[in-house]
């Protein structure tokens, strides 16, 4: 028994110096390029990370659009996004950013097996942030913290993005079938001060 425990004990300190360490240094997601075969063959996810790592921003950014002049020599324009679990340890992906001036919008769409699960189930990112969304996302180096709220207007979808964020596919049938299904949240960002007097929102 004696042995017993001093195993456990030895587990449990190495997995809290193991989680110290990736605190410390990070975690970054794998990237894959969404234009590559390897991308659709890995289920449309390049793998998950945990921590993200860099200079936060203070600053209120009220233009956006300097997104898509990002051009790392890896991942392209490519943004991380680290999300909330319910169990403390943060879960990081890379997302599609949709900047729109002094708006940001972030992207996910699900296909295939994971249209069989009821929403925000598709993704775990997405079922993060639906239960809290405070998000930190990595662009160029840099973490922006934010606020992630889902838009839930069908025309304002189609109106931003000029598409329909249902695909749909009409079998040999005819019967119309949905293909894919791609949501957007608008992010605000968060612990910025105002006024000129530290306060933060």
């Amino acid at each position: 028994m004696r042995l017993f425990k001093i195993i456990v004990l030895a587990l449990g300190g190495l997995i809290v110096i193991s989680l110290l360490t990736l605190r410390v240094t990070g975690l970054e997601p794998r990237y894959i390029d969404p234009r590559t075969p390897a991308f659709a063959e890995n289920n449309r996810t390049a793998g998950p990370g945990f921590w993200l790592k860099g200079e936060v921003v203070r600053e209120a950014i009220t233009n956006w659009d300097f997104i898509s002049e990002v051009d790392h020599p890896v991942r392209g324009n490519s943004i991380m996004l680290e999300t909330h679990t319910w169990y403390g340890i943060p879960h990081s992906v890379s997302v599609n950013a949709r900047p729109r001036g002094a708006v940001l919008y972030l992207s996910g769409s699900a296909q295939g097996e994971r249209l069989e699960a009821e929403f925000p189930n598709n993704k775990a990112w997405w079922k993060n942030i639906e239960r809290d969304p405070r998000i930190r996302l990595k662009i160029d180096g840099k973490i922006y913290e934010g606020t992630a709220a889902l838009v839930q207007d069908y025309d304002e979808v189609i109106q931003l993005f000029g598409s329909d964020p249902i695909t749909t596919q009409v079998d040999e049938n005819g019967s119309e079938k949905v293909t894919a299904i791609r949501h957007y949240w608008r992010i605000s960002q968060r612990n910025i001060p105002t006024y000129g007097g530290g306060s933060a929102m």
